[in-house]
């Protein structure tokens, strides 16, 4: 047994006391750790996910059909642009900026049905059109039927951004264009052999059907242009992402159908049909036969009822694209991501160019419906 023996001197009462400071000063110093420690997980919770989803058309787009070159040719091209656009995302850039930038790889690209790969009228001419919204303001921008513009997503934003309208369409949009700096190109840069020869097929299939005496409704005809494997798909670019501050942005671009007549123009540059954005809910891009689209509004619709029927993003965009629009007769699928970083594809035809890079970084590019 230790006996210890109580001092009540001064010096042993000061001693006493320094010693309880020191150790509650320890105490404190701990307990301040413990809570930064605490913390910092906390903060990172709170910080938002980024997400970037884009599509290159859907259709009828068989694996049988395409040969191993051409597609490995899509899915470099998919990679690039995801690549692209999520190097923003991840720097800090904003989900406008993503989608802006994914969208032009895929204009560029002779591949897609929009900007260098637009098919063409049945006047022989390239009209392209295309939108983009942002979802923290639900500002939009769009244009139409614009035949020197490389670049149809980087002019719609200018709309959006420096001036009042929302959709300018034609020589009113290139004129814009020049006022704003835009270069404008020769026709003949949008010339691709594939993309003429298809009109070509187009015309033949059009007389032969004249010439049979074929009855058909001028509107089931320019619905029903599809008349071979590269004009089975209803060619569109699209991309959607969220970025670090919680920022919604969905852009779509295309060169319309092959052999449009009288100046047609898809659901691609009109917001709600082809292109959707709000922060509450979610932003969507579309691809498909722009007349039921237009008349579905579905890039709107799939926001609509995840807004007022509570729905989450996937039971939203399969009610539309695989009840709604089979219902109406239209084909095609859409991509969206919600505020969250949640993604869905869903398309009811045989193949979708899709792709997307989620918020735990996960990459996806497929072409089938596998």
């Amino acid at each position: 047994m230790i006996y210890l023996k109580r001092c009540n001197t001064p010096k042993c009462n000061t001693s006493l006391t320094v010693g309880m400071l020191h150790a509650t000063g320890l105490l404190l110093v701990f307990l301040l750790v413990l809570c930064l420690s605490q913390a910092q997980p906390l903060q990172a919770e709170e910080t938002p996910d980024i997400g970037i989803v884009i599509h290159g058309g859907a259709g009828t787009i068989v694996k049988g059909k395409m040969t191993p070159q051409k597609e490995a040719a899509y899915k470099a091209k998919l990679n690039e642009a995801l690549d692209t656009g999520y190097a923003i995302l991840k720097k800090g850039g904003t989900s406008l900026d993503a989608v802006e930038a994914a969208i032009r790889i895929m204009e560029d690209s002779p591949l897609f049905n929009a900007g260098k790969g637009a098919v063409f009228t049945g006047e022989g001419k390239n009209e392209l059109d295309a939108s983009l919204m942002e979802g923290k303001t639900l500002n939009a921008g769009a244009v139409a039927g614009v035949q020197h513009i490389k670049n149809p997503i980087s002019l719609a934003r200018l709309v959006m951004e420096q001036s009042p309208h929302v959709m300018l369409s034609r020589e009113g949009a290139e004129s814009f264009a020049q006022k704003m700096g835009v270069p404008l190109v020769k026709t003949d840069y949008f010339y691709t052999k594939s993309r003429w020869e298809g009109l070509q097929k187009a015309i033949k299939k059009e007389k032969d059907e004249e010439q049979q005496n074929t009855k058909i409704k001028e509107k089931t005809a320019l619905i029903n242009l599809a008349v071979n494997r590269e004009q089975e798909k209803f060619g569109t670019v699209g991309a959607a992402a969220l970025d670090k501050h919680g920022n919604l942005a969905a852009g779509t671009s295309t060169g319309g159908m092959t052999n449009k007549k009288y100046g047609r123009i898809g659901d691609s540059p009109v917001i709600g049909a082809g292109t959707y954005a709000d922060n509450l809910t979610c932003a969507v891009s579309c691809t498909g036969h722009g007349e039921y689209f237009i008349r579905s509004v579905v890039a709107y619709d799939v926001s609509a009822l995840m807004k007022y029927g509570k729905l989450s993003l996937a039971e939203a965009a399969d009610l539309v694209v695989n009840k709604k629009l089979v219902r109406l007769g239209g084909g095609g699928g859409l991509i969206a991501i919600d505020n969250k970083g949640n993604i869905t594809m869903p398309f009811n035809t045989p193949g979708m160019y899709r792709g997307f890079i989620d918020k735990t970084g996960n990459r996806v590019v497929k072409i089938y419906n596998d």
